[in-house]
């Protein structure tokens, strides 16, 4: 018997060994595991238009919950009864965005290049989401700033960011 528990327990540490050296390194270093999705009834969604350019919509999300949790690295924005959302720049992101217990992200969408263009379409609404999974939350042309409609072309949206410059840069406001 007392050989079995010295051996016991030198192999329960080898396990515990085992699986923090099969962890990734931000688990193996803290010993948690990863924050889960964010719920969408935690989160708090806004968008205004810029008022320095008004085809450039500013977004945030705010996780109003008790503890850390990811949303996806990109919003999710879609644009009145249009196919389609906005696309990423820079190009990519997928993963996940960890938002900290009341931490806040931002980012910017432009929904057109050029006011003038032509091909613009016209919508009365778009809907912002912090994760593809979620049905977000949709913003009235008149909510947003934007007048009566939201001109869309080739619509772009920036990765989510610690601070609102940081996404008004990577749009190029600043």
């Amino acid at each position: 018997m007392r050989v079995r528990a010295a051996i016991a327990v030198p192999a329960a540490a080898a396990a515990a060994a085992a699986l923090l050296l099969t962890a990734p390194q931000s688990q193996a270093a803290t010993g948690h595991a990863p924050p889960v999705r964010c719920a969408e009834k935690a989160l708090t969604v806004r968008a205004k238009a810029a008022a320095a350019d008004p085809t450039v919509v500013r977004m945030s999300v705010t996780n109003r919950g008790a503890r850390a949790c990811v949303v996806d690295q990109v919003p999710t924005v879609t644009f009145g009864d249009l196919d389609g959302a906005a696309l990423p720049v820079p190009e990519g992101g997928t993963g996940t965005y960890r938002l900290t217990a009341g931490g806040t992200a931002y980012a910017d969408v432009r929904t057109i290049g050029d006011a003038a263009d032509p091909e613009a379409r016209r919508v009365h609404s778009l809907t912002v989401a912090a994760s593809a999974a979620h049905w977000g939350r949709s913003f009235t042309a008149a909510q947003l700033g934007t007048g009566k409609e939201v001109l869309v072309w080739e619509p772009v949206t920036t990765w989510w960011q610690r601070t609102a410059a940081g996404a008004d840069r990577a749009i190029g406001l600043s």
